[in-house]
């Protein structure tokens, strides 16, 4: 099996690279290195089924000659990060549109299936009383451009069910709700690694708004097992699957928790949206998933509770501030 990965130098990507190495899969990278590292496939370079490729998806002759020496398609390269999307509007959305469809014109010419990367960003602003979200939900945006980049993943989303039902291309699309893990970087506004690099480096925690926002972490781990036990279920194609945890935790509570366990002595400091991001941000309450599709479909259950995701996110981050490991040192698996 021959498998390429757009956007594999990424933080999920690299550890879905590593995922299928481990299965005997040989892996093609397709990277501009835009928000990837080199450091994230340092660790694959010398493997004999490994080959990076340095090229862009918005390049039709690259993506066309990488489809075409593969057997599936998984489509993980895109414009990433709040702080990205707020700062440049227009490459997010030529990037994650056009991409996505050369990714898919290029897979129908050559038959490939494939996966498509979405985002728990597409359900938008949510109701007021709603509980978890589920596929089957309407998506609502608001005016703010924070939402270009939740519009540009709904429109791949369509695009690739497009392809799939007037094209008979088999794909398969998941939603991925807040991934944390190693190599994550806080530089596009995660607050993982933000809060983490924060606390062991004795800095502010800095919390956006007034932190009491419900959110739920998935472990990278997870995330990558699920995307590839998806494209191995034939019932999976042409659906739509929630993949994350329902374990939730208010943007407080999760710096809270990150001071204990870190030890750190560093305080809390709420920062308003508007000096962050601009006047106009707007940011959902709550974004919690219902997983039980992903669950009937593949078997799937979290590994990790939130406290054993960061402490292995900790232990990365102190290792790498220290000066003894680097992004490509911590795989998602059992360390």
């Amino acid at each position: 099996m021959k498998a390429l990965i757009t956007g594999g130098a990424g933080f999920i990507g690299s550890h879905l690279a590593e995922t299928l190495l481990a299965q005997d899969v040989q892996v093609t990278v397709l990277d501009n290195l835009s928000s990837g590292r080199l450091d994230n496939i340092l660790g694959m370079q010398g493997h004999p089924a490994f080959r990076f490729v340095l090229g862009s998806i918005l390049d039709e002759r690259v993506v066309n000659d990488q489809a075409a020496h593969c057997d599936v398609i998984y489509h993980l390269g895109a414009a990433v990060g709040v702080r990205l999307i707020v700062e440049r509007p227009v490459d997010t959305i030529e990037t994650n549109v056009k991409g996505t469809e050369v990714v898919l014109e290029a897979a129908l010419r050559h038959g490939r299936k494939t996966f498509i990367s979405s985002s728990s960003e597409v359900y938008g602003k949510e109701v007021p009383g709603h509980g978890k979200f589920r596929e089957s939900d309407d998506l609502t945006f608001g005016t703010s451009l924070r939402f270009s980049y939740a519009s540009a993943k709904a429109l791949d989303e369509y695009l690739a069910r497009a392809y799939f039902r007037e094209k008979g291309l088999p794909v398969v699309i998941a939603r991925f709700f807040n991934t944390v893990g190693p190599r994550q970087s806080a530089a596009y506004g995660m607050v993982v690694p933000r809060l983490v690099e924060q606390a062991l480096s004795d800095r502010p925690l800095t919390v956006h708004g007034d932190g009491e926002q419900l959110r739920t972490f998935t472990w990278v781990g997870d995330g990558v097992r699920a995307t590839v036990e998806l494209m191995d279920t034939p019932a999976a194609v042409g659906e739509i699957f929630n993949v994350g945890s329902e374990e939730a935790i208010t943007i407080n509570d999760l710096a809270r928790r990150i001071l204990r366990l870190t030890e750190s002595r560093s305080a809390i400091v709420h920062v308003p949206y508007e000096e962050v991001f601009g006047v106009g941000f707007e940011d959902p309450r709550t974004r919690v998933p219902d997983i039980s599709r992903l669950r009937q479909t593949v078997g799937y259950r979290p590994t990790l509770s939130l406290d054993e995701i960061l402490v292995r996110v900790i232990d990365y981050t102190r290792a790498r501030l220290e000066g003894g490991g680097t992004h490509a040192d911590a795989p998602a698996g059992r360390r």
